[in-house]
């Protein structure tokens, strides 16, 4: 999300650099008395006296307006995935890779076919959630193999690790 938000703030600034550089230039071109690079004075003028706050296109460009504000704003206060887990003593591991690495610990388990692994954030203690279809039963043997896959890692395990196993279908 990071590369998102820093795209989308260079595309903005970007934006706002070349709005403000026009208007700087017609406004100089203006006090000057020459002819307008790129606005109509009088064009702009006359369609600023004429539009009403009730009309149709300045509805939409409001709504437009609005629901792009609503949704950065509901991107940026998002609890998006951690990219990296704390892992203690100013070193991390990449989250991703912690994902795969448990899956296939949860898979070595005999009676787990497929499992599945997600890394769930609480402030600043994380959570492995493991989704795995195979024998109910074997439960607390795909737990213990996380745990050690855990401990492998030099990891400070979380004190609780989510464990869904639903039957072969």
């Amino acid at each position: 999300m990071r590369t998102a938000n820093r795209l989308a703030t260079l595309l903005l600034a970007a934006a706002l650099v070349a709005g403000g550089a026009l208007v700087v230039v017609e406004a100089l071109l203006a006090a000057v008395g020459r002819a307008p690079l790129l606005v109509d004075r009088a064009e702009v003028s006359a369609t600023l006296r004429s539009t009403r706050w009730d009309d149709p296109a300045v509805r939409a460009a409001a709504v437009a307006l609005i629901v792009t504000g609503v949704a950065v704003l509901v991107a940026e206060l998002r609890r998006w995935s951690p990219t990296r887990l704390d892992a203690g003593e100013g070193w991390h591991l990449q989250r991703r890779s912690v994902e795969r690495r448990l899956a296939v610990a949860a898979r070595s388990v005999p009676g787990v076919r497929r499992a599945r692994v997600r890394i769930r954030r609480r402030g600043t203690q994380w959570r492995p959630r493991v989704v795995a279809t195979g024998d109910p039963a074997a439960r607390a043997e795909v737990e213990f193999a996380v745990h050690q896959e855990l401990h492998r890692l030099a990891v400070p395990g979380p004190a609780r690790i989510d464990v869904r196993l639903r039957g072969s279908a």
